[in-house]
């Protein structure tokens, strides 16, 4: 069997979660996940420091190295950075896996 490696997509304001999800995807669905959480236990200065540009194009290499991506879209809640994932993903003939159904 296969391990599939799976980058996690979604909103900073959900990173506690996300933390909880990628550890439970480990467990319960072997997957590899690649965690890109930022902000838990930064201040907002720091945050605003960091260079999203440069984020961005290493979160978009582990896209390219990942089988899937896995979106936290908790309470449906998909950001902008999140859906130019998901556009970048879909691109590259990624799957898209979907924490909770979407309604398109």
């Amino acid at each position: 069997m296969k391990t599939k490696i799976v980058t996690i997509c979604g909103s900073m304001k959900f990173a506690k979660e996300m933390i909880k999800i990628s550890f439970d995807l480990e467990l319960k669905k072997r997957y590899a996940v690649l965690q890109c959480v930022y902000s838990i236990d930064r201040d907002d200065t720091e945050f605003e420091q960091i260079d999203l540009d440069i984020l961005d194009k290493i979160h978009k290499k582990k896209i390219d190295i990942s089988d899937a991506i896995y979106v936290v879209n908790i309470d449906g809640y998909i950001g902008n950075s999140t859906r130019s994932e998901i556009e970048y993903a879909l691109k590259a003939g990624k799957e898209v896996i979907y924490h909770e159904p979407v309604n398109e």
